[in-house]
């Protein structure tokens, strides 16, 4: 499946040109035969409103649910709401079960149950069960279906027992060994099994040292794992070691592309999964209450400069040369903000090396400091023909390079411990802390020097 925007923007061209020239038989054919699910997807995120709706009326009714699970969480609950349990279940006819789960949980409780009262009862049960679990822990992410096997049977058998399915299910590579009581003992690479004498127990040649993911582990957890042992997939037990289902790679790639998108999006306030073409209104109501919370840190740091406006008054070129000291301080902070963030994101930061991480950056605070200060100083001291006031922003610049280092390495952590997404709000912490102390440095060295 492509969506590979290059390719696809002459085709929303086409698209375009066959809905406002009316050729809607034209348009609807492209849509239907031409382009895989992913692809009408992201044509119908890359459109506006209007030609949306067109699209999406479009599209014959048997691909909505394969369309429907490839949209992002804004655009994907507009259509959900149209539609009633009846299409839904028509839609969804199908899916896998973690997808169909997936798109479940955007509904409200009351469609929800309205949907898998629609089911047949093993289907309803196998949804439910995902359904039971948090979206993004290892239980919302898995798909009950996986093909398990006893380990007291031969080889000759398993291979029998697959060819009588018409299909396995994707991105099998291994078989879980299970007892009688359904508790995960063991798993049978598709390999192992292919190249073995065929006359062989699965226990003579199944793995016992392997990764079963706990269901309530964090989607982030079972990325890492994924990452870190380059597994295809890997099955999801509970608390009493019995099997629930599997994770395979397709969703953990998912829940790695969210979370980068997560922490970029973060970082303005906003949602990953915000619609490009949202309403201006719905818009302006998500972005207006960052923008609040700016107002209030602009505020602040607007008060620590009042505090020594006689001081600007009368000294004009610290106008001039404030921003640089606040800038300088912001960047650095940012640098050690995000190499933080993501640090706590893979899993490298915990409570026995952050303090190693915080004299690291408070060396590079200091060091990267005393480098500018030099630079900035005697620029100073050019353009203004003033040593003291050189010696005074290099002075601050050296405060707060180091206090911004130590700011974004300590935000992220404290914010963790909290239960706090510092993605979310480090960054205005962090802008706060460096303004204000980059201007007090200022303002207040020039206030005791020269007044």
């Amino acid at each position: 499946m492509s969506n590979n925007p290059e390719k696809l923007q002459p085709r929303l061209a086409k698209l375009n040109e066959a809905l406002e020239s009316g050729a809607l038989d034209q348009a609807r054919r492209m849509l239907n035969r031409g382009l895989a699910p992913v692809d009408v997807a992201h044509l119908l995120e890359s459109s506006p409103p209007k030609e949306r709706e067109i699209l999406w009326g479009l599209l014959d009714p048997e691909l909505h649910g394969d369309v429907l699970q490839y949209l992002g969480d804004d655009v994907q609950i507009e259509f959900l709401n149209r539609m009633d349990a009846e299409q839904l279940l028509a839609a969804t006819e199908g899916l896998d079960v973690d997808d169909l789960a997936d798109l479940l949980q955007q509904l409200p409780n009351k469609v929800i149950q309205e949907v898998l009262q629609s089911m047949e009862a093993q289907e309803r049960q196998r949804v439910e069960a995902v359904l039971s679990y948090p979206e993004d822990t290892a239980g919302g992410l898995m798909n009950p279906d996986a093909i398990t096997i006893r380990p007291d049977i031969t080889l000759d058998v398993v291979l029998r027992y697959l060819r009588r399915h018409e299909r396995l299910p994707d991105a099998t590579d291994t078989l879980l060994v299970v007892t009688r009581r359904d508790e995960l003992i063991g798993i049978l690479s598709l390999n192992r099994l292919l190249v073995s004498d065929i006359s062989v127990l699965v226990r003579e040649v199944m793995e016992t040292d392997f990764h079963a993911i706990q269901a309530t582990a964090s989607d982030s957890d079972v990325a890492t794992l994924f990452q870190k042992h380059d597994l295809i997939s890997a099955p999801v037990v509970g608390i009493d070691g019995k099997l629930l289902g599997r994770i395979t790679i397709d969703d953990v790639v998912d829940v790695i592309r969210e979370d980068a998108e997560h922490q970029v999006m973060s970082m303005a306030g906003l949602d990953e999964d915000e619609d490009t073409f949202a309403p201006a209104l719905k818009t302006s109501r998500r972005r207006a209450f960052w923008l609040g919370i700016n107002l209030i840190a602009a505020t602040i740091v607007s008060i620590a400069i009042g505090f020594f406006e006689d001081t600007i008054q009368q000294i004009a070129a610290l106008a001039v040369l404030m921003p640089i000291v606040s800038s300088m301080g912001g960047i650095a902070g940012s640098q050690t903000l995000t190499v933080l963030i993501r640090g706590i994101a893979l899993g490298h930061v915990s409570g026995a090396n952050v303090r190693w991480l915080l004299v690291r950056e408070l060396l590079v605070g200091m060091t990267n400091g005393l480098i500018w200060a030099v630079v900035v100083g005697t620029m100073s001291v050019f353009r203004f023909d003033d040593i003291r006031l050189g010696q005074i922003i290099a002075m601050a610049m050296v405060i707060n390079l180091t206090v911004a280092t130590l700011a974004g390495t300590l935000i992220p952590v404290m914010l963790k411990k909290f239960k706090i997404d510092p993605a979310l709000s480090g960054g205005v912490l962090l802008t706060t802390i460096t303004d204000v102390v980059g201007f007090v440095a200022f303002l207040g060295l020039a206030t005791v020097f020269y007044l």
